[in-house]
């Protein structure tokens, strides 16, 4: 056995998802145990704040501290998850880190991408080996930083004879397209679960909304909808990528023109949101795929109605999750970096181009000793 442990935190900032995975030389994964590490209110608050630039403190100091609470929340999630499993940390080759993103500027005129949870501490916290700051070096070769997980979908869930699509909803949606004998294609294709669980936080103080509930009880705004698709990065071709600095409550405010959200009911609003998503995700699939199984991870596939939607707008294809395919849409992203992880120390490079746009493939991330 070869083992990895893979972490991430989304744009949430709900959870550290860890995973314990077996990785084998002949591109064989299987996930051992995971573990869901829940961030203290506190610093949540503080890691939300600091994404839409309000600080509590000198911004450069309070980045700071972050980096460095991050990176001991982190080191806790893996001590708890291998005192869950029962393994040592002399059993673990590495631990793959993607850390928290705060910002990410692939359009900028320096385009950057910052992710934080310092690795030195995750290693020495743990006295394992960590690799971390996997997207910088993609935006080094021209790249877009993101989206990463289609080269893991690529890897562990292509079919020699059918073409499939594996959508991951978490705050941002993204979509691969895996066609047999062609490169991987994949790009963010807008909001997922952010703006829902932004507006639901908004009027209800709960941070999501469970299998649709809340927003099966409203209605599409007609007037809303072509307001909230004009967004031109719909219509812009990939590579590209997006994050909740960009579709957010100000977002929203601004896109929605003369239409008063006050007006409607929240509930409504909602409707509205999720359906958003539906069509852009859709329509990124009818595209570029005329048939193919879908294949659903991250937080939003166990949202009913969004999958409900899904298999209405897209009726010739199956809509499914990634269980189908031997892994539980939890923990693909997790496992996504401990997999990137074991492709660094083995000094295999990531083929990024028809995704990120990526001008070279590179081995990605820093190697941290322990």
């Amino acid at each position: 056995m070869t083992l990895f442990i893979g972490l991430i935190s989304g744009t949430s900032v709900d959870a550290v998802d860890a995973v314990l995975c077996d990785i084998q030389s002949d591109s064989k994964i299987q996930l051992l145990d995971s573990h869901s590490h829940t961030i203290p209110n506190s610093l949540q608050q503080a890691l939300l704040n600091f994404g839409k630039s309000v600080y509590e403190s000198d911004p450069i100091d309070q980045l700071g501290q972050l980096d460095h609470q991050v990176g001991l929340l982190f080191a806790e999630a893996t001590n708890t998850l291998l005192e869950k499993s029962g393994y040592k940390a002399t059993d673990i080759t590495a631990i793959g880190s993607h850390g928290q993103t705060v910002r990410h500027r692939p359009q900028a005129s320096y385009p950057f991408t910052l992710q934080i949870g310092d690795p030195s501490i995750i290693a020495t916290k743990t006295e394992i080996t960590t690799v971390a700051d996997f997207r910088r070096r993609d935006m080094a070769n021209g790249g877009q930083g993101a989206p990463f997980a289609p080269a893991f979908h690529q890897a562990f869930f292509s079919d020699d004879k059918q073409p499939r699509a594996v959508v991951n909803l978490g705050g941002i949606a993204n979509v691969t397209i895996l066609e047999p004998g062609k490169s991987p294609v994949g790009f963010d294709t807008g909001p997922a679960n952010t703006l829902m669980d932004q507006w639901i936080h908004t009027h209800k103080q709960q941070h999501f909304d469970a299998d649709g509930q809340w927003a099966a009880s409203g209605s599409v705004i007609p007037e809303l909808l072509p307001l909230l698709l004009q967004d031109p990065y719909f219509e812009q071709a990939a590579p590209k990528s997006t994050g909740c600095e960009y579709f957010n409550m100000e977002w929203l405010s601004t896109q929605t023109g003369s239409v008063d959200l006050p007006n409607y009911k929240p509930e409504d609003v909602q409707r509205t949101l999720l359906e958003l998503t539906v069509i852009t995700v859709s329509d990124a699939i009818k595209a570029n795929l005329k048939k193919a199984d879908i294949y659903l991870c991250g937080g939003g596939a166990h949202n009913r109605l969004l999958k409900q939607e899904l298999q209405r707008q897209l009726p010739n294809q199956s809509v499914l999750t990634s269980s189908k395919l031997g892994i539980s849409p939890d923990w693909v992203e997790a496992m996504t970096f401990a997999w990137f992880a074991s492709e660094t120390l083995n000094k295999r490079p990531i083929s990024l181009f028809s995704i990120t746009g990526s001008n070279q493939n590179s081995v990605l991330g820093g190697i941290y000793l322990s």
